[in-house]
C-alpha cells in the first residue's frame, strides 16, 4: 500500500509539474503570462478581501503565486511560479516554488497565494532565501466560478500575511508542509 501511495504521488507530481510553469515559448511570453496571473489574482483578492488593497499599498512588498498541489493519502506535493514586487523600488523578482508535506488528505487543486511582507527585511530575506513553513487545511470543490472552497493558511512568521484561494480542483486535506521559493534564473536575466 505504501509503495502504491508513493508511486502515485510521484506519477501525479510529474504530470502536474508540466502544468505549473508559466506558459510561453520565449522568456518575454513567460514573463507576460506571470504578470497577467499576478494582475488577475490581485483583482480577485481585492474583490474578496477589499482591505488587502490598502495593506498591500502600505507594505514593504508582496508576492503572488500560482501553485498546483496534489495530496495522496499521507503525502502532499506541489509546484508553481509567481513574482515578488518591492513597493519601494517597484522591482519585480520572478520566482519558482515547490512544496512537500505530510498529512491526511486526497485531491488535486490549483490555487493562488498572495503574501504581504510587512517589512523590508522580511521581503529581502524571502527573495534571497525563499523559505516558508506552515500548516494548511482546506476543503475545496471548485471549477472556474462554480463550486466552493474553504481555505486557511498558517505561517510561523508574523511579518508576513498570506491569503490563499482555490481556482480549480477537488481536495480535502490537512497537511504540515514546507514550501521553498527561489529566483527564476531564466525570467530574471
Amino acid at each position: 500500500m505504501r509503495i502504491i501511495t508513493v508511486g502515485s504521488l510521484l506519477v501525479l507530481s510529474i504530470l502536474v509539474s508540466g502544468c505549473s510553469g508559466p506558459k510561453g515559448v520565449t522568456t518575454s511570453d513567460k514573463k507576460s503570462y506571470v504578470n497577467e496571473m499576478v494582475d488577475k489574482t490581485l483583482n480577485e483578492l481585492y474583490l474578496e478581501y477589499p482591505q488587502t488593497k490598502e495593506k498591500i499599498q502600505k507594505s514593504a512588498g508582496y508576492g503572488v503565486f500560482s501553485n498546483v498541489n496534489i495530496n495522496v493519502i499521507l503525502l502532499s506535493a506541489g509546484n508553481g511560479f509567481g513574482a515578488v514586487i518591492d513597493n519601494q523600488t517597484q522591482q519585480k523578482t520572478y520566482m519558482k516554488m515547490a512544496m512537500a508535506g505530510v498529512g491526511l488528505g486526497a485531491g488535486v487543486k490549483d490555487f493562488r497565494a498572495v503574501i504581504i511582507f510587512k517589512n523590508k527585511e522580511t521581503l529581502n530575506s524571502f527573495i534571497d532565501k525563499g523559505w516558508e513553513f506552515g500548516g494548511h487545511a482546506d476543503a475545496a470543490i471548485q471549477a472556474d466560478d462554480k463550486g466552493a472552497s474553504a481555505n486557511t493558511a498558517g505561517d510561523i512568521n508574523p511579518d508576513m500575511e498570506i491569503y490563499q484561494f482555490t481556482k480549480n480542483g477537488i481536495a480535502l486535506q490537512a497537511t504540515l508542509a514546507g514550501t521553498k521559493y527561489w529566483k527564476d534564473n531564466e525570467l530574471n536575466d
